[in-house]
């Protein structure tokens, strides 16, 4: 199979809590949300991180029951795997970190193996710039595609070294609040002008439940969000955008902007999946009849008819 994509990415254990319910800890991690929403798709699928002794069992057989190579998981004997914990308000679009243990993560020096070192698309997922770089030092070839996802976080106290990876990316996908203080403007069509200038071709700024907009140049796409009855819990909604997004490219092998849009629904409706549940639940038991009437929901939600005189 010719449809390669290579997730370098966190795998952790979140505690969760939300006005609908809490839980103490549950699999979660940029790059386990990635691959599980991309693992829907037709393609080989491998993850680069790193995992605490404590890691159980059953979440690595987890993903490798998806077709997920772990080859490139690092397991640190006696070490404790990344953790985090947080709080959503209300209204569920903010929230609030409690405690972040890095554990594992804070010396972790990505190692590709040699048989993953030729993907078609490679997703950065959120991680040190000095991470992200390094692996991306370590492929054999340009891929069709390189997407980053990053943070305020790194924009605050890391942005010189950002800036570096940032020249390296095809594609960047970030929230709203974070291309406003990337670029210092409060217009998204502005921000993602500057975007451009810093070296990515195509931009995406999510903007939660109002949807998402991809840029190439001159071009905008607009999506939605799909209006759900429930929304439970939003971790992970916008890890599983990213693998729904390179997963779908992958599986088509065209990185053209036009399938992008495509994608961009795709991705989507990954995202909606997963806050329905608690944490990768809903990703777990996805199934492709669930993704048809999703993307029926779409396209009777974005079609309309119009005279135009």
């Amino acid at each position: 199979m010719n449809n390669k994509l290579l997730i370098v990415g966190t795998m952790a254990y979140d505690a969760i809590e939300t006005p609908f319910g809490k839980v103490d800890k549950i699999l979660g991690g940029a790059a386990t949300y990635i691959g599980l929403s991309a693992s829907q798709f037709s393609l080989d699928c491998a993850i680069i991180s790193v995992v605490g002794e404590d890691f159980e069992e059953q979440h690595l057989e987890l993903l490798r029951r998806k077709g997920i190579d772990l080859s490139g998981v690092e397991i640190v004997s006696g070490g404790e795997t990344f953790f985090w914990s947080g709080k959503y308000h209300n209204d569920l679009n903010t929230r609030m970190t409690m405690e972040t243990r890095l554990n594992v993560l804070e010396n972790f020096n990505p190692i590709i193996p040699d048989h993953l070192r030729t993907p078609d698309i490679v997703m950065l997922g959120n991680l040190s710039p000095d991470v992200q770089f390094k692996a991306l030092e370590q492929l054999k070839n340009k891929p069709k595609l390189i997407v980053l996802d990053t943070m305020n976080f790194w924009m605050e106290h890391f942005r010189s070294r950002l800036d570096e990876v940032i020249a390296k990316v095809d594609l960047i996908s970030i929230n709203d609040e974070e291309a406003r203080q990337l670029t210092g403007e409060y217009s998204l069509v502005k921000a993602a002008e500057k975007i451009h200038e810093l070296g990515p071709q195509y931009i995406i700024i999510k903007k939660g439940e109002h949807g998402a907009l991809l840029f190439h140049d001159s071009k905008i796409f607009c999506a939605p969000a799909l209006p759900l009855e429930e929304v439970f819990d939003p971790t992970g909604a916008g890890d599983s955008f990213a693998g729904g997004f390179t997963g779908y490219l992958t599986q088509t092998g065209d990185i053209s902007f036009r399938n992008m849009k495509s994608a961009v629904i795709y991705a989507s409706a990954m995202a909606s999946f997963t806050v329905e549940k608690f944490g990768t639940e809903s990703l777990i038991n996805y199934s492709s009849h669930s993704m048809d009437n999703r993307l029926k929901a779409f396209k009777e939600l974005t079609t309309f008819d119009i005279e135009i005189q």
